[in-house]
């Protein structure tokens, strides 16, 4: 299919509507669309079922050229591949689960230039041979997408330490490109504070960024919290709320593997259709739970925040969070999955009592967190006094057991700079600043414990008090009691 090259916003209308079907954009995604043909960078900030990934799909297709499209999961990137393949669009995926049969295939429509988007995750873009590939000067880059980019802060210190290196990806691309060459760059997250769209912009070294923020307020959606005295109190409580939904659609968020598969299992033999979904399965099987999931099949699913992001089920009427999660933005994410229709849907959240005396199982979760990244800081100051001023982070990684880590939280506390994606130099006499995440699970633990509107706290939590005096949803638990 071949679309005009951007001669006119007609053109661009035109093309949207024979693609998608829609009539006319949403606001703000003609706003964006325009930011990202002219090839400006940009800070978005959409809720959950936004329509935030046509924002960046349309501009990579009415363009000559390619778009690199960074997102953290597998599940995500084979979603939207899989979506845009069926409409016949030259997009495809890379990723370290692939076929190497088909992995070559998407090298070879790489290198012959026959693709307009490419799916990949920061470690795979960093990887050797894909690296390379992108850095021929004949390949012509526009632009780069970081899709889901809360992750970069969520999980760039301390788990996916590459995320910390893609700031300096334009810059060590652009040396390799003809002169005069513009590479965009772009970060979509439905979820960002003040103080993570400040990290974003930072880390990738966003240049005079068009920032578009959208309200993260859903009026059909009614968060509630209920304390639970004892381990099997949460699970009753649980099997008391499914019973009162026989037949509709949710999603059980837990914190970790092993949860997701005990849960799933009790669950089983209590008679329910579902079964435990994580990161650990293998692509079949995750892809066998997302089928019956979607198609109805199976009504909800037991899983860790591996699931949801990218997989779009309008009628999902609830969302459970048998754990609380360690972060905002993790919950404002989850429970932006139900309700993308527009009917109520319900957030409930099941905690452990205050006192920790009865049910000491959140408490133990929150200290194991604290303890672990306090661990990794220790650990990344005793790295430091044994690097070299300058290396490079594979040879890091080799000698040291979590090598990569520590130098994605030096680079996170301003000890260390990176000099392009795979080399570093110590900042010397720089102060430690602490990490993003320790406030972040602090910020969680005030929403479980607050008396006011908790949409209030969340859209406080998000930068917009502003707009807040006075102002609460009046369907939250909290407003329900007063």
């Amino acid at each position: 299919m071949n679309y005009p090259k951007t001669s006119s916003w007609d053109a661009v209308r035109a093309a949207f509507q024979k693609i998608w079907g829609y009539e006319d954009f949403r606001p703000p995604q003609g706003e964006i669309i325009q930011s990202l043909l002219a090839k400006k960078d940009a800070l978005i900030i959409m809720p959950t079922g936004g329509g935030k990934s046509i924002c960046f799909q349309l501009p990579a297709l009415l363009q000559t050229g390619l778009t690199l499209v960074i997102s953290p999961l597998v599940a995500l990137m084979e979603n939207q591949v899989q979506e845009l393949q069926e409409r016949n669009l030259p997009a495809a995926l890379l990723h370290s689960e692939l076929p190497s049969g088909k992995r070559r295939i998407t090298l070879q429509a790489l290198g012959r230039q026959q693709l307009r988007l490419l799916y990949l995750s920061p470690e795979t873009l960093l990887s050797k041979p894909v690296w390379e590939m992108l850095c021929q000067p004949q390949l012509v880059i526009n632009g780069l997408i970081l899709d889901e980019a809360h992750c970069l802060v969520q999980w760039g210190e301390t788990f996916r330490p590459a995320y910390r290196r893609l700031g300096t990806v334009r810059p060590a691309l652009l040396k390799s490109k003809p002169l005069g060459t513009n590479i965009a760059l772009a970060a979509f997250t439905a979820t960002a504070d003040p103080l993570a769209q400040t990290k974003i912009r930072e880390v990738l070294q966003l240049q005079q960024p068009d920032i578009f923020r959208i309200y993260p307020y859903r009026s059909n959606i009614n968060p509630f919290v209920r304390i639970v005295w004892t381990p099997r109190g949460r699970k009753q409580q649980l099997l008391k709320f499914l019973s009162d939904k026989p037949k509709q659609t949710g999603l059980v968020y837990v914190r970790t593997r092993r949860d997701s598969e005990e849960l799933a299992a009790w669950l089983q033999e209590m008679g329910y259709v579902t079964a435990a979904y994580h990161a650990g399965l293998g692509a079949e099987e995750r892809r066998d739970v997302e089928a019956q999931w979607l198609s109805g099949k199976m009504p909800f699913v037991i899983c860790t925040c591996a699931f949801g992001m990218g997989i779009n089920k309008s009628d999902v009427r609830w969302v459970v969070h048998f754990h609380p999660p360690l972060l905002i933005s993790e919950y404002v994410q989850e429970i932006g999955r139900a309700g993308r229709d527009g009917k109520p849907a319900q957030a409930m959240m099941l905690i452990s009592e205050p006192t920790g005396w009865l049910d000491s199982q959140d408490k133990q979760r929150q200290r194991f967190f604290e303890e672990n990244l306090q661990q990794q800081q220790r650990s990344a100051q005793r790295v430091l006094k044994k690097l070299p001023k300058t290396g490079e982070v594979n040879a890091v990684a080799r000698e040291f057991p979590d090598g990569a880590i520590a130098l994605s939280l030096l680079h996170s506390s301003g000890q260390l700079k990176w000099l392009d994606p795979f080399h570093y130099t110590i900042v010397p006499g720089a102060k430690t600043q602490s990490v993003t995440q320790l406030h972040a699970a602090k910020q969680m633990n005030q929403y479980l414990t607050t008396k006011q509107c908790r949409w209030r706290f969340l859209l406080s939590a998000f930068g917009f008090e502003e707009d807040m005096k006075n102002w609460r949803c009046g369907h939250c638990d909290n407003c329900y009691r007063k």
